[in-house]
């Protein structure tokens, strides 16, 4: 069966082709007309033509500065000069020697006054000549016997005193406390210092030292002195 339309005029056989050519062309002249880009010419200037005369010329204001006058001169009056006449007796310092000579008499050394040494007020334990006794080591003769005397018998007073405090206990705390006193020359216990984790652990720390007893004061060339004494005392939980 022939159609009834002959293929070769048909004017929609291509136009598919025709609308894609199109559209081609037209994006093609948009993108050509978007990225178009004209320059303005600039002339070639030789600076070395540029004539310096034809520049304007610039004035600079002259400003004038008004300075305040200088001070006047202060005019010092003359030094005042003395005459001293011929006449006047001038009084000279005789200068008289200090040498002794063989009439003088010396005074005898039973006469003269000797001043006292100035003891010390506080001496360290380590410096101490005759240390603080405690109670319970008076029957020790050797000087360095007694301080490790002295110190022993400080332990067990801690450990027979110590009570461990309840909130301590409660709140599971432990801690060391440095205690450190003063053996007073009258053998009392003062200027009593602390530092340790918890205000109740320092606090049971100044019960113990509290209940020292009275001690023997120490001694520094048959002086009594004051003697400062340090001990760590340790709370530790079983």
């Amino acid at each position: 069966m022939e159609p009834k339309k002959n293929q070769h005029v048909e004017l929609k056989r291509n136009s598919l082709l025709y609308f894609f050519m199109g559209m081609f062309l037209v994006l093609l002249l948009i993108y050509t007309a978007l990225e178009w880009k004209t320059y303005y010419e600039t002339p070639d200037w030789d600076i070395s033509l540029i004539n310096p005369d034809m520049l304007p010329d610039e004035e600079i204001p002259i400003t004038i500065q008004k300075l305040p006058p200088p001070p006047p001169p202060q005019i010092q009056a003359p030094p005042v000069i003395e005459i001293v006449e011929d006449d006047t007796d001038l009084e000279e310092t005789v200068i008289e020697s200090s040498e002794t000579d063989q009439y003088e008499e010396i005074t005898p050394i039973e006469t003269i006054e000797v001043a006292d040494e100035d003891e010390p007020e506080i001496v360290p334990w380590v410096l101490i000549e005759d240390a603080p006794i405690f109670p319970g080591c008076e029957n020790v003769t050797d000087k360095e016997e007694k301080k490790i005397c002295f110190q022993n018998m400080m332990q067990k007073h801690i450990q027979k005193n110590i009570r461990y405090p309840k909130i301590a206990q409660e709140m599971g705390l432990e801690g060391r406390v440095n205690v450190v006193f003063t053996i007073q020359k009258d053998g009392t216990i003062g200027d009593v210092r602390m530092r340790g984790s918890h205000e109740s652990l320092e606090g049971e720390a100044a019960r113990i030292i509290s209940k020292l007893p009275r001690m023997t004061p120490g001694k520094q060339r048959g002086n009594a002195v004051k003697v400062p004494f340090s001990i760590p005392i340790t709370f530790k939980l079983n």
